[in-house]
């Protein structure tokens, strides 16, 4: 974890070095006017398996579909893949300040899947989650989060805490939210998401098709979060 650290630091010292010997070029040479065509907007998705697009090709994941779709809408938007396979919202706090670096305009947090799965302690995750959002919005960033709602197997108690986490945090700190990023996909049973191909033969995580109808849910909020920026 710490050498992905220090990588991500490199990176964002590197790209903004880059930038700034491109402008001292611009100067030597005498142009005073525009550089370059502006910027597309940078925006970190900071998530696990479903963010880093599990058991796909890479261009078939999240990320590589949702720019795509960003794309034929005519939103000028870069998204950065900064998904984890096996994540935990703890993970997602331990990573989340290396992870933005000054070129980033704003965040999607898909946090709390694996937490879920594992049946982590609510409270636990929405600590973290919390922590998670308080460095986001520290940095004036807006921020879309994303959740995913609990099974029935932890008990009714357990439901009811964990699915109360989204909502109240995003009140919180005054973010998007979406309680349900594979809703399109919950809506069919599983055999019917068998049926249909919409998920991998692990029964988790959404195949190609499946992405898309993810994608076509939160696109609209993806793009919405976009125009926050300011």
């Amino acid at each position: 974890m710490e050498g992905l650290a220090m990588s991500s630091r490199a990176y964002g010292a590197a790209r903004s070095a880059l930038k700034q010997g491109a402008l001292v070029l611009a100067l030597i040479s005498g142009v005073f006017t525009a550089i370059a065509p502006a910027q597309a907007q940078e925006v970190v998705m900071l998530g696990d398996s479903l963010t880093q697009g599990y058991g796909l090709p890479e261009d078939e994941g999240l990320v590589p579909q949702l720019q795509a779709w960003l794309d034929a809408e005519g939103v000028e938007a870069q998204l950065v893949n900064m998904g984890v396979s096996g994540d935990t919202t703890s993970g997602g706090l331990s990573r989340v300040a290396w992870s933005l670096t000054p070129e980033t305009k704003a965040v999607v947090v898909a946090l709390g899947g694996n937490d879920l799965l594992r049946g982590l302690d609510p409270k636990e995750t929405r600590a973290n989650l919390d922590a998670i959002l308080a460095e986001i919005t520290g940095q004036k960033l807006p921020v879309l989060l994303l959740g995913l709602p609990a099974p029935s197997n932890y008990g009714a108690d357990w439901a009811v805490q964990f699915d109360a986490i989204f909502p109240e945090l995003a009140e919180k700190y005054g973010v998007l939210m979406d309680p349900n990023q594979l809703a399109p996909l919950a809506a069919f049973s599983p055999e019917e998401r068998a049926a249909r191909g919409l998920m991998q033969s692990d029964g988790i995580h959404p195949s190609k098709e499946g992405v898309a109808m993810e994608v076509e849910h939160i696109g609209p909020l993806v793009k919405q979060l976009i125009e926050q920026i300011p």
